[in-house]
């Protein structure tokens, strides 16, 4: 990931892929036994990774994308550039439609997404968003 001056950061997406694997090898499933990891480019340079965390209550299981949100803000906030999630083989896969919204709401703008397809900006893949944009100016 490189940036200098005004220029946009280019991702790496070997060493995001390489995060997210990485990650993923401390997912908690004992249910569905399908561990995911989760890496991200922050505008600053940073990544940021999380991994899912089942739980014997099914819907209160925590998504990769969850725990990779939550270290965002841990670590300073930022807005996300670039993302890349992967399943426990180690292949590149697609996040859920709840995981894209929640994407949406911490990205910047035309966010790039590694998916099985390629590489996708935010909005092709979660069309005519709603998010914080939508509320500006609402008390």
């Amino acid at each position: 990931m490189t940036a200098t001056g005004t220029e946009a950061l280019e991702p790496d997406w070997a060493t995001l892929r390489e995060a997210a694997r990485d990650i993923m090898t401390k997912a908690y499933a004992p249910y569905s036994n399908y561990s995911v990891g989760a890496a991200a480019l922050v505008e600053d340079g940073r990544i940021v990774v999380g991994c899912n965390v089942e739980n014997a209550s099914y819907g209160v299981g925590l998504c990769a994308e969850c725990g990779l949100v939550s270290a965002l803000q841990a670590s300073g906030g930022g807005k996300l550039v670039a993302f890349t999630c992967c399943n426990g083989d180690g292949d590149v896969i697609m996040p859920c439609g709840r995981c894209r919204q929640l994407l949406y709401e911490f990205s910047a703008p035309g966010m790039l997404l590694e998916t099985v397809s390629g590489i996708r900006t935010i909005d092709q893949v979660l069309p005519d968003a709603f998010g914080p944009r939508d509320l500006e100016g609402i008390k």
